[in-house]
């Protein structure tokens, strides 16, 4: 799905779904942040970048997590803030090194609630390990901030010269997941919106550095990684397409989704695809190397449902395919935005 490109018209304003991570998102970077600074296009968009010391190749990255609530079932928003930046170092093959932290906290939280986030936080990273160097606090009026905000960048080291970037991925390649899709969309929303639901699913909050480094490990020429956070596995894929001008087939069947996922998205009209996971990473490796990277995946306990989903294809270029367990087949957009926000 393509979107005409943001004008300057100051009637124009910011949409929920802009901050989504599919289409909308890839809109306003393209028109309005992008440009604003200098790009011009042709630059790779990863999880993470690499900056050239004279010792060593850094990897930066940073992310803002918004979730509401703040606490949900298997996790919080300071589990996910660290793990989430671990995770985009990972997925671009860098051992996390060292975050920092930044939290905005509307006047009036309880202080119980910051420290159990706090608490959170320091278990997190010293799960990750990795450690807290620096931050910062910042307090707003009340009713401007939903309780807290948190803001970790991270800093990471190419680990023995991975090369997982997106655009990496050739026709022919296996494309497989490291786990069950739709965990942590599923438990957030089911939180936040008191359903009624009886249901023991847990979010897949975690760092995932060592799961990606065993799998590095079995298996170094891996072509990419991508963790499907904002708009799920179909965000995920469609970036792998787009960046590498191959096109993507998965098959219906070999998606592992768990009963309880796939009831509440049939009783919402959501599609699994686009829910939300924080603990998985999709993973592009060549052919051959398929089993070794998923018994690799399966010896971690994050990775024990681990499946082959389906194959780099030459084309259409930038496009992924579903073939459906009817025989047919459709294609898999990119979401516009996000089915619920303030996931993550």
């Amino acid at each position: 799905m393509t979107f005409p490109t943001i004008g300057k018209s100051a009637s124009e304003r910011i949409l929920l779904s802009h901050g989504g991570g599919g289409g909308r998102t890839k809109q306003l970077l393209r028109d309005v942040i992008l440009p604003a600074l200098g790009y011009d296009g042709s630059e790779k968009l990863d999880d993470a970048a690499y900056v050239e010391t004279p010792d060593r190749e850094v990897a930066v990255t940073t992310d803002s997590y918004v979730v509401r609530p703040l606490f949900f079932p298997g996790g919080d928003i300071g589990r996910l803030a660290v793990s989430g930046t671990v995770n985009d170092l990972a997925m671009q093959g860098a051992a996390p090194l060292a975050l920092t932290l930044g939290l905005v906290i509307e006047e009036g939280l309880e202080i119980d609630v910051l420290r159990r986030a706090m608490e959170s936080v320091g278990r997190t990273a010293r799960e990750a390990g990795v450690r807290i160097v620096t931050g910062d606090t910042k307090v707003i009026e009340r009713r401007t901030g939903d309780g807290l905000f948190i803001n970790t960048a991270g800093l990471g080291s190419r680990y023995r010269g991975a090369d997982t970037g997106v655009g990496n991925a050739r026709p022919g390649d296996a494309v497989l997941v490291s786990g069950t899709l739709g965990d942590h969309g599923v438990a957030v929303m089911s939180a936040r919106e008191a359903w009624g639901l009886s249901s023991r699913l847990e979010s897949d909050v975690a760092p995932l550095w060592d799961m990606v480094r065993g799998l590095l490990d079995a298996v170094p020429g891996v072509r990419c990684l991508r963790d499907p956070t904002r708009g799920g596995l179909a965000a995920a894929l469609n970036d792998i397409a787009e960046a590498s001008g191959a096109g993507v087939r998965i098959r219906e069947d070999a998606l592992p989704v768990r009963d309880e996922v796939r009831g509440v998205c049939d009783l919402l009209g959501l599609d699994p695809l686009n829910v939300a996971n924080e603990g998985k990473t999709v993973v592009v490796c060549a052919a051959a190397d398929a089993e070794r990277a998923l018994a690799a995946l399966r010896a971690h306990p994050r990775g024990r449902a681990a499946a082959a989903i389906g194959e780099v294809v030459k084309g259409p270029a930038g496009r992924v395919r579903l073939a459906t367990r009817l025989g047919g087949e459709r294609m898999v957009d990119a979401p516009s935005g996000e089915d619920l926000p303030r996931i993550c």
